[in-house]
């Protein structure tokens, strides 16, 4: 299968970030606006704050703009997420509900690490990295 998609790499990257920037607006869209089955928070709360976090930086994240400042402050804030709301439930991310906490975490983290790539407005201006 490597051989057949490998040659993707770079464009499979994109619909990665794209596609989890996109849903994780969606996040911050729930709490900014209470839409999508969500409840409208407080601006002025942490939960305004996280749904302002997750709307403009999966928004970053998904056009490729400032993409590793937005990937890495998103991925902090998952992170302060799951200990703050899902780790005193319990043991394992399964259990206490902080799976997708978690996989944000990781993939903001790696994304942060790797840069906009292709399809981004920062591999448009060059500060993108092309791998």
């Amino acid at each position: 299968m490597e051989r057949i998609l490998g040659r993707f790499t770079a464009q499979i990257y994109a619909l990665l970030r794209i596609v989890a920037g996109l849903l994780f607006a969606c996040h911050g869209a729930q709490k900014i606006f209470g839409v999508m089955g969500g409840s409208q928070m407080d601006y002025m709360s942490m939960m305004g704050l996280a749904g302002f976090i997750e709307l403009v930086g999966g928004l970053l994240i998904a056009i490729g703009f400032l993409t590793g400042y937005a990937a890495i402050v998103s991925s902090g804030e998952m992170a302060a997420a799951y200990f703050m709301a899902h780790a005193p439930k319990g043991g394992m991310p399964i259990q206490n509900g902080g799976e997708l906490a978690v996989l944000y975490c990781f993939l903001f983290f790696y994304v942060a690490a790797r840069g906009a790539g292709v399809w981004s407005v920062d591999g448009t201006i060059g500060s993108g990295k092309r791998r």
